[in-house]
């Protein structure tokens, strides 16, 4: 039962101007993304979370004000980013939930906390949103990296001619000290039996040894940070590494997977992705670091405008007053309120007269029949 004394989603318009004054708007919608929404409240905690994480990172204040002044007006529009990113996700059926798993039991692992109601204590105070929310909001961040790697990266190509024309013009910047370039696994013995971890690294290293992927491997099985970056530890000069690991891998090739090290707290399997020596490095060696650095300036226009025709094949509304800067041009996604119902007085004749005219209907012959009258005697 509806009373002057209401609480509303304000989506629908209220009529009549009697009780209007008395609604109370606990949040408000500003935009419709096909079968979901954007509330106030959500841009209110994303805001939060920004000014959130610049104090966490000991931003100068007058620094931070001019950050937040720049993401502002692009808060509508990460939002719906996100959204439609989401729901093409789920279109194409990507399963992110190991990820999600691991992440979360990294972030467990890294603060120390056994217990899962203090762990997730600890989520609420660190982050400022509920073990849920924090857990939902990483499984969307996981799921629209996966669409814009497998629906916009895959699809942007480099000519090799294009990369050897870089390597010709930029040779100077490919000058390097001897180095290698690692990936790693690491397996953590913490509370568990050393041996079977044992067992399970050995494992590992006969199934990178024969071919399968050293970067996949550390992402499904690390206990390491870099698992979420599929194991890279990125170029490593002499002097960075403990003695007994430079001297092991600065010895091998390319390719190169290491026995299960033994670690205090664990076992350390590592790769060696690429092995440079000192001076002007071959186009091969860097051809996929050449790949990259062309690769980025191209990959964020084409996000967007991967965006642009998720937004026009969208059902798009925005509230007046609010602006989506990444906006489809030519879509229109006005603010529609839903027809408002507007009370009607039929008086006791017109009712009557509605029922004459619903009787003569039967009197009307259809079309294609032949009426028969009898003449009277």
């Amino acid at each position: 039962m509806l009373t002057k004394s209401v609480v509303s989603l304000c989506f629908l318009g209220v009529a009549g101007g009697a009780w209007a004054a008395d609604v109370k708007v606990i949040e408000q919608i500003v935009a419709k993304v096909n079968n979901e929404i954007v509330t106030l409240g959500e841009l209110d905690r994303s805001r939060k979370q920004m000014e959130t994480e610049l104090r966490r990172q000991q931003m100068p204040a007058a620094k931070a004000q001019e950050l937040m002044k720049q993401a502002e007006p692009d808060l509508l529009r990460d939002r719906i980013d996100q959204l439609l990113l989401v729901q093409k996700g789920k279109e194409l059926e990507i399963k992110v939930d190991q990820e999600v798993s691991r992440y979360m039991a990294e972030i467990q692992r890294q603060s120390g906390i056994v217990d899962p109601d203090q762990f997730q204590q600890y989520v609420r105070e660190n982050t400022g949103m509920s073990y849920e929310d924090f857990k939902q909001q990483s499984r969307d961040n996981m799921l629209t990296r996966e669409v814009i790697r497998h629906e916009v990266g895959g699809r942007i190509a480099i000519p090799k001619a294009e990369l050897q024309k870089y390597y010709e013009e930029h040779k100077n910047e490919f000058v390097r000290q001897e180095q290698v370039l690692l990936r790693e696994i690491f397996l953590s013995t913490e509370g568990k039996d050393a041996a079977a971890v044992e067992k399970k690294a050995k494992d590992l290293v006969a199934r990178a040894r024969k071919g399968e992927n050293f970067g996949t491997l550390a992402r499904d099985n690390s206990d390491a940070e870099t698992a979420r970056n599929y194991g890279e530890l990125g170029p490593s000069k002499r002097g960075d590494l403990k003695k007994e690991i430079e001297d092991l891998v600065f010895s091998q090739s390319k390719g190169y997977v290491t026995d299960p090290i033994r670690q205090p707290n664990g076992f350390l399997i590592l790769k060696v992705e690429e092995r440079y020596q000192a001076g002007l490095q071959p186009f091969e060696l860097v051809e996929n670091e050449i790949t990259e650095r062309l690769y980025m300036p191209r990959m964020q226009p084409a996000v967007r405008t991967y965006l642009t025709k998720l937004r026009q094949d969208a059902f798009l509304e925005i509230r007046a007053g609010y602006v989506d800067t990444g906006a489809a041009p030519g879509k229109d996604t006005s603010w529609k309120d839903p027809a408002k119902l507007v009370p009607a007085t039929v008086t006791k004749q017109e009712v009557i007269s509605r029922i004459r005219r619903r009787r003569l209907l039967w009197m009307v012959p259809v079309p294609g029949t032949k009426v028969r009258v009898k003449a009277s005697r």
